[in-house]
This record gives C-alpha cells, structure tokens and sequence, in this order.
C-alpha cells in the first residue's frame, strides 16, 4: 500500500511504501499501581536486547516489509493535497512498536540513572559512555570514544538509506549535576506512573528514548532515511567546554540539528534558548593579621563584595539575568583574606546583550589600592533566538499529527549544546527527550506514559525525508 505524510508548507510530499508487518503486543508496565523501587545495575541490556516485540514477518520480502521505507515525491500538486490524504498502516505500525518497546525504555532508562555520572568525574562518566556505546552499537551505530579532559564523549553514526544527503544531527550529554553518593539516599523509584530519580529527565531518558527509536527502526530492518549523527557529551552541565568542540565539527553539512534535553513539562518542544555564559571572577588581596596589622592587609573578600555590587548593576540591564552561584574566599576570622573569588551564571535573551555584559566585566579594575581583579570566561553559549516560521517545527508537528500526537513549541530558558547550531540559523529543535520536570531538583522524574509516543516520533522523524528547511532543498 501507499500512504502519503503531509510535509512542512515549503517542502514535500512522502510517500510511504509499506507492507505486512507483525506487531507484538505491548509490553505491561507502562504504568504501575503502587511504589517499586528500581535496582539498576548499570549492565542490564540494552533496548534491542530488551525487546520482546515480534519480529517483522519473516516471510515478506525486504521492500514488503518495510513499515517505514519512505521515498520523496517533489511535485508541488502532490504537497497541496497531501494535508487530507489518508494514513492507513504507518502511524499504527510505529505506534503499536512503539508501545512495545516502552517498557524496555523505562527498563534502559532506570539502569542509565543507576550509574551515577556527575560532571568531572572520568571513570564514572566513562563506566557510562562504555554502557551507552554498547547499547547504540546494537541498533546499527558505528561508535567512536573521543577523550576527553573530564570524561570521554561519544561520536556515534547510523548510515542513511541515501548517503548523498546531508546529515542529520542529534546532540545530547551523559553528565548530570548529582554528586556521587545521591542514590544511597534517593533510589531509582517507579511509582504512580512517573519514573524519579537522579538525571532521569535530564537527560538519561532522552538517551533511552533514541535508543528506543533506534530499536524500532532497527527490529522493522530500516535504516533512517539519512545518515544520523549523534554526538553525546559528558561536560554539558558545566558549558560544555571541551565537549563543545564535537558538536561544532558535526555541525559542517548537517541539514538539521535536534536535541535530547526534556521537552516543556506540557511536552512542547524548544525552539529557542537564552545565552549562557560561566564567569570566574577571582580577587587578589594581602593577607595580614586582623587584630594587630590590619592596616597593612589589603581584603580579597572585601573587594569581592563590592565587585559583586557592581555587577549586580551591569545584570539589571535589558536582557541579562545574574546568578551568583559559588562565592569563597579567606582563611580564617584573625587574618586579613588574600583571596577571593565567585563564580556567575548569566543568562542572555540576545546577543547584543550577551557581548555588552561581558565587555562590561572584562573591564572591571579593583577598587581598593593593592588588590587585583581578574575576570575568566569559563564556558559560554550564545543566544539562539527564535526563527519566524521554523519550518523544522512544522514538519515534526505533521509527523504528529499523523501520529495520533498534539505536538508544538515555545522558547526555552536554559541552555544546552543546541544553542550553538541555532545561534548559527541551522534549523534546530530541542526537547525529544523524556517529558518530566524537576530538572537539577530532588523532585525529578518523567511521566511513563508519554515514553511511547516520543520513540514514535522520533523514529518517525529518523525514518521520513526532510522537507525544505532552508532557500534550497535539503534533501
């Protein structure tokens, strides 16, 4: 049969050529009546291995049996009426697959959360990176370890069914802000339909969720349509400094970028992020003893509380917002501080505000004679201002529709590795990941429920062409 996906305005109409497949029935525990908690052991099998799903009858033949097989019909008539056209068989092929694998997800995604992997610690994000590897290699990836000053990133690629295309580009991060040790106290626990514990919304859900779509397209004996690129840092919590330089490679001919951060709690996804940039502001003084050498003393912690006054005055400008999130500095109570510092979160909702507040503390001189003041830029990320239009947006809303899913999308807050190729004008779009809430809270979890429809989507928009998302055809 041929079913045709409506595409975004500017793009094209797909034609779908699907065949008999056999869906197995979904897998129970999906939800749960009553509390249980996880014990994740860090080497449970991956989403693949997981699976109970039936596998894809054996006896059709390789272009019968693809429930996913799409190809790209360019004629203008054909996307002016597609929007009506009937779907039957695609959307419930990788719905019902879908719904099968989500235990197996929720599975993935607990043993992921059982191994602690907070930022700047090697051998546990590594421990982690060997976990995740093994489990994308089982979907088709080709994996490679890229060292990394605080841990190993992951570079990861799926070959397309048309390798002529530019690539597809999918950034996520393996690091969260739990410090070792928060499990003993706050265990993977599944209860009332939502899965908590730490970093399971951000973003070892999203992670699972990929590999869940991976799976799907996988166990149907597809391919994405396009080659996909995933880039997994482990030092996104802290800016991304190193890992930053991954992305930025990837970045050269794709034809989109999406990331795996949580979606809005409503399940929106995120089409632009505010600037972000990491400042050390580090003061110099003179020690002396409080009691008999004040006068010669020249207080670090003294000069840093006044700096701070003036940079809470440079924050309160349009479009910057301040978070002094560490201060430190002095010995003891008797002796004049030689040394102060504080480190400051900003946040950006334009360029032209981001370059003016750093120019701004660049240029901060010490106000006390004998002391000195230094200011570093410890990771930055620039504004990614929303795109009029976004025809990538639309695109994936159609893909849900088509699903049987309400899908849409509003800026976001934070940032994340996507700001980098959105700043650029890439068509990007962030929030595939787990829907939840409480990000880098005691409260964090992701609602079970919704795991299905985002590997749907997901493998969906792995599976069908993209339409024009720029002046000239993508692909």
């Amino acid at each position: 049969m041929t079913v045709t996906v409506p595409a975004a305005a500017d793009g094209e109409a797909v034609a779908v050529v699907a065949g008999p497949v056999v869906v197995g029935p979904a897998v129970a525990g999906s939800s749960t009546t009553g509390p249980s908690v996880v014990s994740p052991s860090g080497t449970g099998p991956s989403v693949v291995d997981a699976s109970v799903a039936a596998p894809v009858n054996s006896g059709a033949t390789a272009a019968g049996s693809a429930a996913v097989g799409a190809t790209a019909v360019g004629a203008a008539g054909t996307a002016a009426t597609s929007g009506t056209a009937a779907l039957p068989g695609l959307p419930q092929a990788l719905s019902a697959r879908a719904r099968t694998l989500a235990g197996a997800v929720r599975r993935r995604c607990a043993d992921l959360a059982g191994i602690e992997s907070p930022s700047g610690d090697a051998p546990r994000l590594d421990a982690l990176a060997e976990e995740l590897e093994a489990g994308f290699r089982a979907t088709g990836a080709i994996a490679r370890r890229e060292p990394g000053p605080a841990g190993d990133h992951l570079v990861l690629e799926w070959e397309g069914r048309d390798e002529t295309l530019p690539h597809l580009l999918i950034v996520g991060h393996h690091d969260t802000v739990w410090p070792v040790g928060t499990l003993a106290d706050w265990p993977v626990t599944e209860q009332d339909g939502r899965l908590t514990g730490p970093g399971v919304v951000d973003m070892k859900g999203g992670l699972a969720i990929l590999e869940g779509a991976l799976a799907l397209l996988a166990d149907l004996g597809q391919r994405p349509h396009r080659s996909v690129r995933l880039v997994v840092v482990s030092d996104e919590e802290v800016g991304s400094p190193d890992g930053r330089r991954l992305v930025e490679r990837q970045l050269r001919g794709a034809a989109a970028v999406l990331g795996l951060e949580p979606p809005h709690p409503d399940g929106r996804l995120k089409t632009a992020r505010r600037g972000s940039t990491r400042v050390r502001v580090t003061v110099t003084g003179r020690e002396a003893h409080a009691g008999n050498d004040a006068h010669d003393g020249v207080s670090a912690v003294d000069e840093l509380v006044d700096q701070l006054v003036l940079v809470r005055g440079l924050a309160g400008q349009p479009g910057t917002e301040l978070n002094t999130g560490r201060i430190s500095g002095g010995s003891r109570a008797n002796v004049i501080a030689g040394r102060a510092e504080a480190e400051l979160g900003l946040r950006f909702s334009t360029t032209e505000a981001q370059r003016r507040t750093l120019d701004n503390l660049a240029r901060l001189t010490a106000l006390r004679p004998g002391a000195r003041v230094r200011t570093e830029v410890l990771s930055s990320r620039p504004a990614w201002p929303e795109r009029t239009g976004n025809p990538l947006l639309r695109h994936v809303r159609s893909l849900a529709a088509v699903l049987g899913q309400q899908l849409d999308g509003a800026p976001a807050g934070g940032a994340g590795d996507t700001n980098l190729p959105g700043s650029r004008g890439l068509p990007t779009l962030d929030g595939f990941g787990a829907v939840g809430a409480g990000a880098h809270a005691r409260h964090e979890y992701i609602r079970l429920d919704q795991l299905a429809p985002r590997i749907a989507l997901l493998a969906a928009l792995l599976a069908v062409p993209l339409p024009r998302l720029r002046d000239r055809a993508e692909g």
